[in-house]
């Protein structure tokens, strides 16, 4: 999720500040910043999937969020070092380093306590990812991000937006999540049918028997290449994941899921108090932090709280997964660079989100809300998600994914009518 639309939830003041507050580097032609955009979607529809991918061949999640958040925050320090520095700097026009020694705290502190909320909603659909899967997941999570936060940013910027519109949009999302949460029910019936017709006895909670768990762990019954979708697949894939799903309720996926995205809902309305100060908790004289300045402390409180919650979940782990150490998160170098890989598609698709916003406005940077339909492709093509499932869950499906793409749509001619 990350900086998902948070472009198009921040008043027009903050790009006054980027364009013209700071001379940043900015991409002028609207050809560019319709690459940037497409370029923003693409990254942060895929770093899910990379993230996914690892967990569906074995390496703990704890191992692989920690190798992601660095260099996230990476990619947040060389664009603040970058594009936050180009250009003079004066009292009233600062620069990233310019405003680290400004008295601008009562901004620093919504900025990361928007960095912690994330934080927590990002590691919390690590977990969602392997329950409710890859394409549920992201639509639930920016559907229920669109409902809250755009309803909060929609009051913190004194309703600049046409209420006729928006809010036909957010009832829209809505529809998305009831129709995303029927989908993982019905997809988990299908999953359950599967076993039951491959001889597995799955109980009433989607569990199979201890001595067919013993046979799944001997890989007794599994063919070498399963089919996606089929009930040797979700076998095989049982066996291999890090994190078991078999005997677990769908409401713990469902639960951890509509957490996620209320976390997400709360970082984008924190980031706009942090860059625009509606509050008016600074001092007379100092200015508003810039997107760039904003974006680093974001990213360093993302960081910290990643640290301290991964490497607890190392000794008191959850949901079953096994213990680990510090140590062996250090010699775990199998899938490191994707899980690196992840965390610099995931920061520099925000960069090029906000390149993209200053040069074409935020109707183009709300496109990146459409980000679960990249992860939902990547779901479906990599994992084979939904595949030999029941008519039901693919009528579900659809309607979703429509529903959520008339919701961006709407929100996209919201932003058109900013003053």
């Amino acid at each position: 999720m990350d900086f998902a639309g948070i472009a198009s939830l921040i008043s027009l003041p903050t790009e006054r500040i980027i364009c013209s507050g700071l001379k940043m580097y900015v991409v002028e032609s609207k050809g560019g910043a319709i690459a940037c955009m497409l370029l923003a979607l693409f990254f942060l529809g895929t770093w899910p999937a990379i993230m996914t991918l690892l967990e569906r061949r074995g390496r703990l999640p704890q191992h692989t969020y920690l190798d992601y958040t660095m260099t996230n925050l990476l990619a947040a320090v060389i664009i603040a070092l970058t594009f936050g520095e180009i250009g003079s700097s004066t009292p009233e026009k600062p620069n990233f380093i310019a405003q680290l020694s400004q008295d601008n705290w009562p901004s620093i502190l919504f900025a990361m306590a928007g960095g912690v909320v994330l934080s927590l909603g990002n590691l919390s659909t690590q977990y969602a990812w392997a329950f409710v899967g890859l394409s549920v997941t992201e639509v639930i999570t920016a559907s229920i991000t669109v409902v809250i936060g755009t309803t909060l940013n929609y009051f913190l910027d004194d309703k600049i937006n046409r209420a006729q519109i928006i809010f036909p949009g957010v009832g829209c999302f809505l529809i998305a999540v009831c129709l995303g949460s029927a989908v993982h029910s019905s997809n988990a019936a299908d999953n359950k049918a599967k076993l039951k017709g491959a001889g597995y006895s799955p109980t009433l909670n989607g569990a199979i028997t201890n001595e067919e768990l013993r046979n799944l762990e001997k890989g007794t019954g599994i063919i070498e290449e399963a089919k996606a979708g089929t009930a040797e697949f979700l076998l095989e894939l049982e066996k291999r994941r890090a994190i078991k799903v078999f005997g677990k309720s769908t409401i713990i996926g469902l639960s951890i899921t509509f957490f996620a995205g209320v976390c997400f809902s709360l970082f984008s309305p924190a980031f706009n108090l942090a860059t625009n100060d509606q509050w008016h908790t600074l001092k007379e004289g100092v200015p508003h932090l810039v997107v760039y300045t904003a974006f680093f402390y974001f990213s360093v409180s993302c960081f910290m709280i990643a640290l301290i919650l991964n490497i607890t979940f190392f000794y008191l782990p959850v949901l079953d997964l096994p213990r680990s150490s510090f140590k062996a998160y250090i010699n775990d170098w199998n899938g490191r660079g994707w899980a690196l890989l992840a965390g610099l598609l995931c920061g520099c698709g925000n960069g090029l989100q906000f390149m993209g916003g200053q040069a074409a406005g935020y109707a183009a940077a709300d496109a990146v809300q459409a980000l679960p339909l990249v992860s939902t492709f990547w779901g479906i093509l990599l994992f084979g998600e939904y595949q030999k499932s029941s008519r039901r869950t693919y009528v579900l499906l659809f309607g979703m994914l429509f529903m959520f793409i008339v919701a961006v749509g709407v929100l996209m001619a919201s932003s058109g009518h900013r003053k």
